[in-house]
């Protein structure tokens, strides 16, 4: 396009007859200039003709344009015609595909990879390592008692002390009583010892007395009220220089809130045990659970949380007992000998826990105290050979499977065993009893999202599982009892900046995760497979979660539910699967193929997802078909590539192209795939069928091709070549990261613009990608993947007289003119020298 060619005046398509004067477009038939058989076609009539005076040529014309009517339909949105029906609003492809892409990563982690399945196996025995999978269960309640001397002096040996613990300490010292929130397993009641042991030797004995014992656990059935009446029928009593005339003492009292019917102390209760323990130069620790009910109590004078130990220093603690253990048990030897010995086994231990299948199968961001205690004998019995390889991965595994089950198992065994259950106060408590739950649920479904949505999908959930559990009464939940910070903490959870999609936007956000790669996983499984009466509650969220409008809210519950169905796929087939893939709107049946290809991806269901997807396609009704073809398009529902190209045709020119729309969408999501070529070359056989609904399949995924954005389509993960241009045009960007599919895609598009029927949304799809070079801001943008394809789409004279007509038509837009600097560089992306006229050449 040279520099006297730009004008004010209205664009002029390109002649409408090749150079031979032949019409490009004498028929309709895609292919009949193929490239290198002659004059690709030109634009449709005939100059100086009047087809009006021959009616069959008049009616030829007509006949074009419905054709071209019917195909302009076919290339509409897919999920056009369906959006009237669902009262979410429309579905935003592309942000549901960024958020399958991220929650994914959260159930990869040793898929189909476990040896030890904790959902059947209580307890096992690795090498000399005993493992009790439920030892963290409480079994008799506490009864009031001494701490024996030998069980403190080990403590004193382990304990690894928390951040803050001189704090905590210090407040006990100057206050007499503590009252220490911490989540359960947290290492909270052997803080509470510690402390205990701490104060109370300081104190020591007075003169003439036997020491007694020093520190006692107190029945938690008496509350506060029973640990006044112990401390006030101590004999002990300040002597009369002030210091305490017997040992003083240490009470450890542990109160269970979470039970329906308990009642917290109120503050009078904790001043009065306050006075009474001053009294007789005692302290002591209350211990609590973090929650609603502990809220008050913590808030007052003597509340403080109790941070867990860190990590690394709990488990070096362990292990080095284990190992001194170990070299002390071989026999006699030099200190220093033995010291070096245990160093060395330190550090090849310490090597051992950061390998990578190491990690990924502990899982846990952090570790409580029995997990590092368990991980390092683990860890310990590998290094001194008494444990194999798969027995430490194996025993890794179940940590987190371990925790599942500690937060579930018996959960409202309270409620069944109550006797004033039918008491409204008690409903009440059923629904804070299953919140904690509801909300551990929802994270490991939800987990990546802002907490504000999982926060809410957690009480959505805790009213289906208090129905569930009373069916005739609504339950209570109060509005303002939610403490953001218990949550976390006894759910093991974290919160993080990042960005969350709205309305096609990017806004900040509250980003909550588990703190372990491998709790999502089993917490789903614990739910699943141990607890079966749960499974219809869990199935009505999920399904209201299916149409939740938000693309990061109903994609990652999707991709939960296939993880469900992995687990037990005949339930989750008749209850998740079928209902929803033959619903009316279009986001429960993408959700149904969504579930349906998570589940694929599991080698153990990978034929049956295949033999049901290939099913659907040939007898479907025809919601299934639909839901069929968006499953293949993710390209793990069929064998091979040709195997779900061939389900797609059938689905595509079946009733007269009905489906045609959503068929060919998901052939051009398999082209993100690898095996792109092979899509294009099936799509060049469709438009060279002798079929013309063949034909149209192949035109109108050509012209899909050209709108669709890589987003909207890509599958693959972090690792795609693709996954950095999201906002690019997809043959754009194939372009550039396969530049050997520039030729094929190059034939498709000039199949598509020189057939009539086309036409016009193919020059409509090739302004698109024009358009596209540039940003707004004026910045590049893809223009390396239309210096790429433009010169293959106009390589004969022809080609390039439409694409000057084109430019000129965008240039005189009158509501979005392309600037002349633009245009003028597309002409010159497309023109390669060796075409240039002398013309051209003296004007560019």
């Amino acid at each position: 396009m040279a520099d006297d060619q730009y004008t004010d005046d209205a664009a002029e398509p390109a002649p409408r007859h090749g150079p031979d004067g032949r019409s490009a477009e004498a028929e309709d038939r895609p292919g009949a200039g193929r490239k290198g058989d002659g004059p690709r076609g030109a634009e449709r009539g005939a100059d100086g003709e009047d087809e009006s005076a021959d009616p069959e040529a008049a009616e030829r014309d007509r006949e074009r344009e419905r054709a071209a009517g019917r195909f302009k339909e076919h290339t509409r949105d897919p999920l056009a015609e369906e959006q009237s029906d669902d009262p979410a609003g429309p579905t935003d492809l592309a942000a549901a595909a960024r958020a399958r892409r991220s929650t994914r990563t959260l159930f990869e982690s040793g898929r189909d990879l476990h040896s030890f399945d904790r959902s059947y196996i209580g307890s096992a025995h690795i090498g000399d390592i005993h493992l009790r999978m439920d030892a963290r269960q409480s079994g008799a309640a506490t009864r009031t008692g001494p701490v024996p001397d030998e069980e403190l002096r080990a403590l004193r040996r382990i304990h690894v002390e928390p951040q803050g613990y001189s704090r905590l300490r210090d407040a006990l010292r100057a206050r007499r009583l503590l009252v220490l929130g911490a989540a359960p397993g947290t290492g909270r009641t052997s803080t509470a010892l510690s402390l205990l042991d701490e104060v109370t030797a300081s104190a020591g004995p007075g003169p003439g007395h036997a020491a007694g014992p020093r520190v006692l656990r107190v029945d938690p059935d008496g509350g506060v009220r029973g640990l006044v009446a112990l401390a006030a029928s101590s004999d002990a009593a300040p002597g009369d220089d002030g210091g305490p005339d017997l040992p003083s003492t240490g009470y450890l009292l542990e109160l269970a809130l979470a039970r329906p019917g308990a009642v917290p102390p109120d503050a009078m209760d904790l001043d009065g045990l306050a006075a009474a323990l001053d009294a007789h130069g005692s302290f002591a620790v209350i211990v609590v659970p973090l929650g609603s009910a502990a809220n008050p109590l913590l808030a007052g004078r003597y509340g403080m949380l109790c941070p867990p130990a860190p990590t690394r220093e709990l488990l070096t603690t362990r292990l080095r007992e284990r190992l001194e253990d170990h070299v002390a048990a071989g026999g006699p030897s030099g200190a220093d000998d033995a010291a070096a010995r245990v160093e060395a086994l330190l550090g090849r231990a310490e090597s051992l826990v950061d390998r990578r299948d190491v990690r990924d199968a502990v899982g846990l961001g952090d570790l409580r105290p029995a997990e590092a205690e368990l991980l390092a004998s683990l860890l310990a019995g590998h290094l001194l050979d008494e444990v194999s390889s798969e027995e430490l991965l194996a025993g890794c595994r179940s940590l987190a499977a371990d925790q599942a089950q500690e937060w579930f198992t018996g959960v409202d065994r309270t409620l069944a065993t109550t006797p004033e259950a039918d008491d409204p106060t008690t409903r009440a408590n059923a629904a804070a009893l299953f919140h904690p739950v509801a909300f551990r649920i929802a994270l490991a479904v939800l987990g990546g999202a802002p907490h504000s949505a999982v926060a809410a999908a957690a009480h959505l959930l805790t009213w289906e599982l208090s129905v569930q559990c009373d069916p005739e009464n609504a339950p209570a939940r109060p509005l303002f009892c939610d403490d953001p910070v218990s949550d976390l903490a006894l759910s093991r959870a974290e919160l993080t900046d990042g960005r969350v999609e709205v309305a096609g936007a990017e806004v900040d956000a509250r980003l909550i995760w588990y703190r372990g790669s491998a709790l999502p996983s089993a917490v789903l499984a614990e739910v699943w497979d141990r607890h079966f009466p749960a499974r219809t509650p869990v199935v009505r969220w999920l399904r209201l979660l299916a149409d939740d409008p938000r693309p990061h809210i109903w994609m990652r519950a999707a991709v939960a539910a296939g993880e469900l169905c992995v687990r037990d796929f005949d339930h989750g087939y008749a209850e998740l699967v079928r209902p929803l893939a033959e619903a009316s709107g279009p986001r429960r049946r993408i959700f149904a193929a969504t579930t349906l290809d998570q589940a694929a991806g599991h080698p153990s269901h990978a034929r049956a997802v295949r033999t049901l997807v290939a099913d659907w396609s040939r007898s479907g009704t025809k919601p299934l078909r639909w839901t069929a073809a968006m499953t293949l398009g993710y390209g793990s529902a069929a064998a091979t590539t040709d195997d779900a190209l061939d389900a797609l045709a059938r689905i595509g020119v079946r009733d007269d192209g009905e489906q045609l729309a959503v068929a060919s969408f998901n052939v051009v999501r398999l082209l993100a795939l690898p095996d792109s070529a092979t899509v294009l070359r099936r799509m060049a056989d469709w438009t060279h069928h002798k079929r013309a609904a063949h034909q149209d399949l192949g035109l109108v995924t050509t012209v899909r091709l050209a709108l669709s954005e890589v987003d909207e389509v890509l599958t693959d993960g972090p690792g795609s070549p693709l996954a950095d241009l999201g906002d690019w045009p997809l043959p754009l960007a194939l372009a550039v990261t396969r530049p050997e599919l520039v030729g094929p895609m190059a034939d498709l598009m000039w199949t598509a613009l020189n057939t009539a029927r086309s036409r016009d949304v193919a020059v409509d799809s090739l302004e698109v990608l024009l358009r596209s070079a540039v940003r707004k801001d004026g910045t590049e943008w893809t223009r390396p993947g239309l210096a790429a394809l433009l010169p293959a789409l106009a390589t004969e004279e022809h080609d390039r007289r439409r694409l000057d007509w084109l430019l000129r038509r965008m240039m005189n837009d009158p509501e979005n003119p392309l600037p002349d600097a633009q245009a003028r560089a597309l002409w010159w992306l497309a023109v390669t020298p060796g075409d240039r006229t002398d013309e051209e050449d003296r004007h560019g």
